[in-house]
């Protein structure tokens, strides 16, 4: 190889130095992990639609789930969280009233309705479910499962079908009270009850339970799923993932799992 000329070696030298003064390439920070408060029922497909989101945008979403009432409560108490979604209006509502979320993000993303359940093997046949002997020969004894009605939706969902068919009053002292949808649902999966009044979404995510019949919608008020940005959220860092849950990505997801998808929202951008 022939050597250098004094003219080109101190160009090399000159552009060495000049890379080595170079600063690093620094890679862009990755946006801020979110963190999501969101009903017990929405488990397996709000799994699937954060991790489409995260794939997308490479922000990670961290998500609790339980029912709405203790998510509530939770963050009436101070929990950290960007983004709620409830089962059912009153327990957003209630966040609301109490100023901790921002009304001009709340939309309603989702419906659902309600079931009756048995344990996969069991021979229990569908029954007249306004037949109040009907379910207690089904019970044989036994208990039925629902979340409990008293703060839980699911559970005053299940309350009000049965008082419109003309059983609460002789089932109300046979319930099994779950703290949560999946609880209740997890009772009858276990074959440790002989049926369980759930949401669609549940029965159709857990193989060791068939549906025996579904609940008229028309027996209880709208079961519907509104979602708000909270009001601890200044930087909007939730805003993206938000809009990202009504668009037609998030709502395949939604429908594959028994949920019935609302008209998408205005910031429908995702596809």
């Amino acid at each position: 190889m022939p050597a250098l000329s004094p003219l080109m070696l101190h160009r090399f030298l000159l552009v060495v130095m000049l890379l080595g003064a170079a600063p690093p390439v620094q890679p862009a920070p990755a946006p801020r992990a979110i963190t999501v408060y969101a009903a017990a029922s929405l488990k397996e497909s709000l799994d699937a639609v954060a991790e489409q989101w995260t794939q997308r945008s490479g922000q990670r979403v961290r998500i609790s789930y339980a029912a709405s009432s203790l998510l509530a409560r939770q963050i009436a108490q101070g929990a950290p969280a960007d983004l709620m979604i409830s089962a059912d209006i009153e327990w957003m509502d209630w966040l609301q009233a109490r100023a901790l979320i921002d009304p001009a993000t709340r939309h309603d993303l989702l419906r659902n309705s309600l079931v009756v359940i048995t344990p996969a093997g069991s021979p229990q046949a569908p029954f007249e479910l306004s037949c109040r002997q009907c379910w207690l020969t089904a019970l044989d004894d036994r208990r039925l499962a629902i979340a409990d009605p008293e703060s839980v939706p699911a559970g005053r969902y299940a309350r009000q079908a049965l008082g419109a068919l003309g059983v609460w009053s002789g089932l109300q002292e046979r319930l099994a009270r779950a703290d949560n949808v999946r609880a209740a649902l997890a009772f009858v999966a276990l074959a440790e009850l002989p049926l369980g009044i759930v949401y669609r979404t549940d029965a159709l995510a857990e193989p060791r339970v068939r549906v025996l019949g579904t609940i008229d919608p028309r027996l209880h008020a709208p079961i519907v799923y509104p979602v708000a940005r909270l009001s601890s959220d200044q930087a909007g860092a939730s805003a993206e993932f938000q809009a990202f849950l009504a668009g037609p990505v998030a709502t395949r997801i939604f429908v594959r799992a028994g949920f019935d998808g609302l008209d998408p929202g205005p910031h429908d951008v995702y596809r």
